[in-house]
């Protein structure tokens, strides 16, 4: 910050509004806002023009300090939450853990664990989006049918949790939601195929990289139960960039709809039993009362009919086998480019190139082929282009998709993205 101009601006504003000249206008000229006129305009009667130098930023008050006791213990219960097979590892899931398990009194506030974490390097920065580059979000259509996927969790008294996934169809707005007491691959699993009974089954799902989803974030090239069931179904899944959830908007958003003033705040849960007779309620009255601003005034029932879809059947379901073989199709990772020039796919580092550092690829698996394909689209206005192409060996027979599961319609040449 330039003082000197600072101090030349405060002192103009401040003659101005002594002469009688309208905020507005003094705001117009100095180029600043009618608050800052205010603001210095108090300073300047307060204390004349002493008053109009640049003041301290330090807190009047000093945060309160925490105690060696209160580090070694919320940095012991991180610790433990990271070494969990699945699970949030953050403050709020800290200070839940600290209250159930009563290891320190008080409790710390969630302001003072971010300290702990913080003085002790132990968070974990989120990746910002870069400021200018074209997404590649899937294109969804009635023909191509995408849903998305995505959990949430929420506590009962005493501590017990519940997860919440959902399912939710990017063109009708409809939703499937399976109630658990844990997040693992069954839940999924049960969860995908009573979605897909209802929804129907679609031709992308887009989702997070959680990996109780992608099958894990350790071993390179590893096809998760999730990832072999959707191909086993004709199903492309749809990675989002890493640690942006944003990217999954619509699914997020429904989470915090039910887990929010629409369901879970208007009760006060205490069992599961409870949560399980409730929640119900909440999807029938979203299917068929609640009408999303993007029908533009239909249920997500009314506009769910309206579409064609190839359905699961409940026998289908049930002989689906519980250990899937590789099935021939398309898994599709939207990536983006980090300082180095790189992408991770299935836990392995690809060189793309340094000229799209911070900008966005679609990067397509193909396993019958053994290749994995990047595509770069610089702009709204440009086409896609294929940019790369790597040779991607699987050690494990893949295996064509049976005839039931076929798609209807062929395969696009590439364009699940819009």
């Amino acid at each position: 910050m330039n003082e000197k101009l600072e101090r030349r601006l405060r002192r103009r504003a401040v003659r101005l509004m002594i002469q009688g000249v309208p905020c507005l206008v003094i705001a117009q000229r100095v180029g600043r806002s009618r608050q800052w006129v205010y603001k210095w305009y108090g300073y300047y009667q307060a204390n004349g023009r002493r008053g109009l130098g640049s003041h301290s930023r330090r807190p009047h008050r000093l945060a309160s300090r925490y105690t060696a006791q209160d580090r070694r213990v919320v940095l012991r219960i991180r610790k433990h939450l990271e070494r969990q097979a699945v699970g949030l590892i953050g403050a709020p899931t800290i200070q839940h853990e600290l209250r159930a398990q009563r290891l320190i009194t008080p409790i710390p506030s969630l302001s003072v664990i971010k300290r702990i974490l913080h003085d002790a390097q132990a968070t974990h920065q989120s990746i910002p989006l870069p400021a200018q580059g074209f997404y590649p979000h899937p294109y969804v259509t009635g023909t191509y049918p995408v849903q998305a996927i995505d959990w949430t969790e929420k506590y009962l008294e005493g501590g017990t949790k519940v997860y919440a996934f959902h399912a939710l169809d990017l063109d009708t707005w409809g939703c499937h939601q399976t109630l658990s007491r844990q997040k693992d691959g069954a839940t999924t699993r049960r969860h995908l195929l009573e979605s897909w009974e209802k929804l129907g089954i679609p031709a992308g799902l887009q989702m997070d990289n959680d990996a109780v989803f992608n099958g894990g974030n350790k071993v390179p090239r590893c096809f998760g139960k999730l990832v072999r069931l959707c191909l086993y179904l004709g199903v492309e899944p749809i990675f989002i960039p890493v640690r942006e959830p944003k990217r999954n908007g619509e699914v997020e958003w429904l989470n915090g709809f039910w887990g929010g003033d629409a369901f879970w705040h208007r009760h006060y849960f205490r069992t599961w039993a409870q949560v399980q007779r409730t929640s119900p309620i909440f999807e029938h009255w979203y299917w068929h009362v609640y009408q999303p601003p993007a029908l533009q005034g239909q249920t997500p029932a009314q506009a769910w009919r309206q579409r064609s879809r190839r359905m699961l059947t409940a026998a289908q379901a049930r002989h689906i086998p519980e250990s899937l073989p590789l099935t021939a199709g398309r898994i599709h990772f939207i990536r983006r480019v980090d300082e180095h020039g790189d992408i991770k796919v299935l836990n392995e580092s690809w060189h793309i190139h340094k000229r799209l550092v911070n900008r966005y690829v679609w990067a397509t698996l193909w396993p019958q082929r053994q290749i994995l394909e990047i595509h770069y689209r610089p702009s709204e206005n440009q086409s896609l282009k294929l940019f790369k192409t790597f040779s991607y060996p699987i050690a494990e027979t893949v295996v064509p998709v049976l005839p039931k599961f076929q798609p209807p319609l062929p395969r696009r040449k590439m364009s699940t993205m819009s």
